[in-house]
């Protein structure tokens, strides 16, 4: 029997409350195939990793981040190891303010505790203190700033190859020139069909891409150096600068607050 986190009804039926909400906490590994509704999801993590893949991209959601998932937008997930997080589940006609397209946000702890409350709701319409904090969390997830943790694929065959490569062993070194000579592509080429096909630089990309699978590694709780040496890094300090950079802490207190004691308590 497949073991649902919602009631199946209050995410496929446009019957019942227009907010649903559900928590989970797991310790094994967790994956679901490419699957949509005609209602938006809002999926969150409180603690470990989860990975999203949405059309050509590859979206990560750690911990007290989460990724808006509009209606009947096809998305598979994929957890990694211990997972607790939380999904709400927004009717369709009440989606209208919400964001068209996918999107990663940071979520504040006002987001967390209405969503922690409406998870404890049975499943039926809502009264009017229920509708007030429904409310909050459509309102919340309108206001929230995009967070930039999506990876997006080229089309171009021979990006495809040198993406594919690197995903195969974000170690490479390789610069730009060296990847254009080995895809048999001019480098001036290869460096605007990046940016025309994926919105970054080469190097922006294959920094976008170590630091998503860093924190799939950190969620694994490898050590830091271990995570900085499979990445490519020459050394442990420019390995933690650069997720010091784009994630605004280092790695040890990331995963500190991403795996905290009280975790079994969700």
């Amino acid at each position: 029997m497949p073991s649902y986190l919602i009631r199946p009804d209050l995410v496929t039926s446009p019957e019942g409350p227009y907010l649903a909400a559900a928590e989970l906490t797991q310790s094994e590994a967790r994956e679901t195939a490419s699957h949509s509704h005609a209602r938006g999801q809002l999926m969150g993590a409180l603690s470990g990793l989860v990975s999203v893949g949405l059309d050509k991209q590859q979206w990560v959601v750690p911990a007290i981040h989460a990724i808006w998932i509009p209606p009947h937008c096809a998305h598979s997930v994929r957890s990694y190891g211990p997972f607790s997080g939380w999904s709400v589940f927004i009717a369709e006609e009440r989606c209208t303010p919400l964001p068209r397209e996918p999107r990663a946000i940071r979520t504040a702890p006002l987001l967390r505790e209405a969503v922690r409350r409406a998870a404890t709701w049975p499943g039926i319409e809502l009264d009017e203190a229920q509708t007030r904090i429904a409310d909050v969390i459509i309102d919340e997830l309108a206001a929230a700033k995009e967070e930039s943790l999506g990876l997006p694929s080229p089309e171009d065959p021979r990006l495809v190859r040198i993406t594919d490569a690197l995903a195969g062993d974000l170690s490479d070194n390789r610069r730009l020139e060296e990847w254009a000579a080995w895809a048999g592509v001019a480098p001036r080429t290869l460096s605007r069909r990046f940016v025309a096909e994926t919105g970054l630089t080469f190097a922006q990309w294959r920094q976008q891409a170590r630091l998503l699978r860093a924190l799939e590694l950190v969620a694994d709780g490898l050590p830091v150096t271990t995570i900085a040496l499979e990445l490519g890094y020459d050394n442990v300090s420019a390995f933690i600068d650069m997720f010091r950079r784009v994630m605004g802490t280092t790695p040890g207190r990331y995963a500190t607050a991403a795996n905290p004691d009280d975790n079994a308590a969700i």
